[in-house]
């Protein structure tokens, strides 16, 4: 049998010499990666590990989550997706005093669906839901979600015009659509988190059958958010397939919707609940405000004029009719405050970017920017 003898030092140092010259301490090549949400949920056994997951929200009991209107800083839910609604899929994080003023979701709301990594101890929160106690570490998210790799460089630090005309530059660097491309384009954009045969629709929340687009009463159809007229680009391909600012809607509620600028005030819309509109304008549900702010202003940016289709601007006006305007510039600016980016918001963001135009809302990676160009 052969014999087993124990490394000589010489041998041992050149170990550790190759390890060095490769970059790699004894004590690296000992560390492991992060956890991820579903690794550290079947974890709880009172060991220490880093998690890395999107935040989805604020746990409030073992089988609730608040995914708005939050209520506290002293805990989040982590998951594997931004999109995640399921509980059980979730893994509730402890926010302690320290951590509290830059991780609390009711202090820092554009937290949600950003990704951050947290460090402490796997063990149940909110008992018996898993969960990671008395953290050490957080990393990543803050107010701002990081840049898509580096694809904002070229504006970041200008302010006013001078960052308008980079983000313009950047955005019309795209992959244009057909009009029948779009239909495609929406049952993925808009596709409902709990039900992927499903789209959620923008003005009216409801969700509906991906199968059920067209032009009959309760099927669901293309809503240019902003209207077509109002630059008369129709729908041909460019403003008028750009799906950063179309949305899947009801056939009824997008005609009620019409051309009309956006504003406060009105009656009710019928099968749109917390919707208004009066002669000139229309008001969405408080839950989307944001969200049109964001893609008014992504247009404004987008088209300046300069590749055959109009200048379209925001301002504070209605009533614009078939100029390239939209209103109100002021009341935009505020449901963009209120409304802040959500899960949803950026998930699709990311989806346009990864698979449809490969171009970016840049006020949903950095609502700030809002009032950076309009102030």
């Amino acid at each position: 049998m052969p014999s087993h003898r124990a490394l000589r030092p010489a041998v041992i140092i050149g170990v550790l010499l190759a390890l060095l010259a490769f970059g790699v301490s004894p004590s690296t090549a000992a560390t492991t990666a992060n956890l991820s949400v579903s690794a550290a949920i079947q974890q709880q056994n009172g060991s220490t590990g880093t998690v890395e997951g999107y935040v989805v929200g604020q746990p409030t009991a073992a089988n609730t989550v608040i995914r708005s209107n939050f209520t506290g800083d002293t805990a989040l839910a982590l998951a594997d997706s931004a999109s995640q609604t399921s509980t059980s899929s979730m893994l509730y994080v402890q926010i302690t005093t320290a951590f509290r003023s830059q991780y609390g979701l009711q202090s820092n709301p554009g937290l949600i669906g950003t990704k951050i990594s947290v460090t402490g101890t796997l063990t149940p929160y909110f008992t018996p839901h898993a969960g990671l106690k008395d953290p050490t570490a957080f990393g990543g998210g803050g107010t701002t979600p990081p840049d898509p790799s580096d694809y904002y460089a070229n504006a970041i630090g200008k302010t006013g015009p001078a960052l308008k005309s980079a983000l313009h530059t950047i955005i019309s660097s795209q992959t244009k659509l057909s009009y029948d491309q779009v239909w495609n384009a929406l049952k993925d954009t808009d596709q409902d988190p709990a039900n992927s045969s499903n789209v959620i629709l923008l003005y009216s929340g409801r969700s509906q059958s991906k199968s059920t687009n067209g032009g009959g009463v309760n099927d669901w159809n293309r809503e240019h958010v902003w209207a077509k007229s109002h630059g008369d680009f129709g729908t041909a391909t460019g403003p008028g397939t750009d799906v950063h600012h179309l949305r899947p809607e009801d056939v009824s509620v997008n005609g009620a919707r019409g051309n009309l600028d956006f504003d406060n005030g009105g009656s009710a819309v019928s099968e749109c609940p917390g919707c208004a509109a009066d002669g000139d304008s229309f008001s969405p549900r408080a839950a989307v405000r944001g969200d049109v702010a964001r893609m008014i202003l992504y247009m404004a940016v987008r088209y300046e004029g300069g590749d055959g289709w109009p200048n379209l601007e925001p301002n504070n006006s209605v009533n614009n009719g078939s100029a390239p305007y939209i209103g109100k510039l002021s009341v935009l600016k505020a449901w963009s405050a209120a409304d802040p980016p959500d899960a949803f918001e950026k998930r699709r963001n990311q989806v346009i970017f990864d698979t449809w135009q490969h171009n970016r809302n840049p006020f949903i990676d950095h609502p700030e920017w809002v009032t950076s160009i309009w102030p």
